[in-house]
C-alpha cells in the first residue's frame, strides 16, 4: 500500500473516530490466497484490514461484503468472530472495497500437528474446533438476519455447477480427475436438504487459538460462507484426516493417538451428537469426494489468477500444483462410494 493510499485510509478512519492515536502504519499480513490482508497500526491501536484484490475478478468472488455481513450477524452467538468496525465500498479510498476489525492477540497454526502443544492441549483444541463448527450449524439464519444469505435448496447441485463452470471457463492445464468428478458428482447427490450457515473454508489456519489456552477465540476468512448443507461444511473440515503432510497441511497417515488428535470416527460422532445430523455417516465418502473436487477447482483457479497477476500470495503457483493430487484423492472416494452402494 503506497503512501497516498495510507493517507486516504487515515483520513477515512479518522472521520469514523478510528485509528486516531498516532500516525498510521500499514503492513502486509502473511497468509491468505484471495483477499489482501493488512495490519494497520495507529499508536496503541492495532487493526486488521481485508480488501478485494485489484484487477478483473470472477463474478461472486472475493466477497468482502459477505464476510463483513456474516461476522457482524454472528456477533453474540456461540460462534467466536472478530468485531466488525467499518465497511467501505468507496473505491476512491483504497481502490477496492475493504473492512476493518480489531487485531486479536492469538495464535494461528498451519501445521495440523500443532507441534508446540502437548497431546492434551492438541486434543482440547481439536475438540473446541468441533464444538465451534457444531455451534455454527445450530444457528438459525433467520434469527440473526441471514435468511437471505444464500439460496434455499439444491446446495450440492449449485456448488458443483459453480466450481465446474469456474474450472471449465478458465484456460490452462486440464486435470483429468476434476473432469471425472464433474461427470460423477451430479448423478450421486444424496437426497435431502438442510440449509444452515456454512463457513465454506473451516480449517485449522482459519481459526485463532487463545494465546494461553486451547480454545478458539475467532473464526476468520468467511469469504466462501453462505447458506448450505452443514455436512458439506463439516466434511470439508475433515479432509485433513486424509491429506498426508507431504502433500499439504494434513494429518493423513500420522499416529493420531500419540499426537493426542481425535480419530476421524470420534470426531464425526461428537459433531453428530452436538448437531443431531445423524445422516453424516451414510454418504460420508460422497461428501469427501465433493470437497476434494471443490478444493481442487479452487486451487486450479488460484493458478489461473496467478498467471493473470491477480493472486494475493507469492506461492500461488505452488498452491495450484496441489489441485491434481487432491482431485485424485477425491476420485478415490468417489470410487469407494460406488463400491459400497
Amino acid at each position: 500500500m503506497n503512501d497516498a493510499a495510507v493517507q486516504r485510509l487515515a483520513a477515512y478512519l479518522g472521520d469514523l473516530g478510528l485509528a486516531t492515536n498516532g500516525p498510521l502504519q500499514v503492513t502486509v499480513l502473511s497468509g491468505g490466497q484471495s483477499n489482501p490482508t493488512y495490519r494497520v497500526v495507529a499508536g496503541s491501536d492495532t487493526y486488521v484490514l481485508r480488501k478485494k484484490p485489484p484487477g478483473k475478478l470472477l463474478p461472486g468472488a472475493h466477497a468482502i461484503d459477505r464476510e463483513y455481513r456474516v461476522m457482524k450477524a454472528l456477533a453474540g452467538t456461540e460462534v467466536p468472530v472478530p468485531e466488525m468496525l467499518a465497511y467501505c465500498e468507496d473505491e476512491s479510498v483504497l481502490g477496492t472495497a475493504f473492512y476493518l476489525m480489531p487485531f486479536l492477540d492469538g495464535r494461528v497454526y498451519f501445521d495440523q500437528t500443532l507441534p508446540d502443544l502437548s497431546p492434551a492441549d492438541r486434543r482440547a483444541f481439536y475438540l473446541d474446533m468441533n464444538r465451534v463448527m457444531a455451534a455454527l450449524h445450530r444457528v438459525d439464519p433467520a434469527a440473526i438476519g441471514l435468511a437471505d444469505y444464500g439460496k434455499a435448496g439444491n446446495y450440492f447441485a449449485r456448488q458443483i455447477g459453480r466450481w465446474s463452470r469456474q474450472y471449465q471457463e478458465d484456460p490452462g492445464d486440464r486435470i483429468p480427475e476434476i473432469e471425472l468428478l464433474i461427470d460423477w458428482l451430479g448423478s450421486r447427490i444424496p437426497a435431502g436438504e438442510d440449509a444452515r450457515i456454512v463457513h465454506g473454508d473451516y480449517r485449522l489456519d482459519n481459526v485463532m487459538l487463545d494465546p494461553a489456552a486451547p480454545r478458539v477465540i475467532a473464526v476468520l476468512d468467511w469469504e466462501l460462507s453462505t447458506l448450505g448443507h452443514p455436512l458439506a461444511d463439516f466434511s470439508y473440515h475433515c479432509m485433513s484426516w486424509h491429506i498426508p503432510p507431504s502433500l499439504w497441511r494434513g494429518i493423513g497417515g500420522l499416529d493420531l493417538q500419540a499426537l493426542g488428535i481425535p480419530e476421524q470416527d470420534e470426531y464425526i460422532d461428537l459433531y453428530v451428537k452436538a448437531t443431531g445430523l445423524t445422516q453424516a455417516r451414510e454418504h460420508w465418502d460422497f461428501y469427501l469426494a465433493y470437497n476434494f473436487f471443490r478444493i481442487a477447482a479452487i486451487l486450479h483457479g488460484i493458478g489461473q489468477r496467478a498467471r493473470k497477476g491477480n493472486a494475493a500470495s507469492d506461492d500461488a503457483m505452488e498452491m495450484a500444483a496441489r489441485a491434481q493430487p487432491l482431485a485424485a484423492l477425491g476420485w478415490q472416494f468417489a470410487q469407494q462410494y460406488d463400491a459400497q452402494r
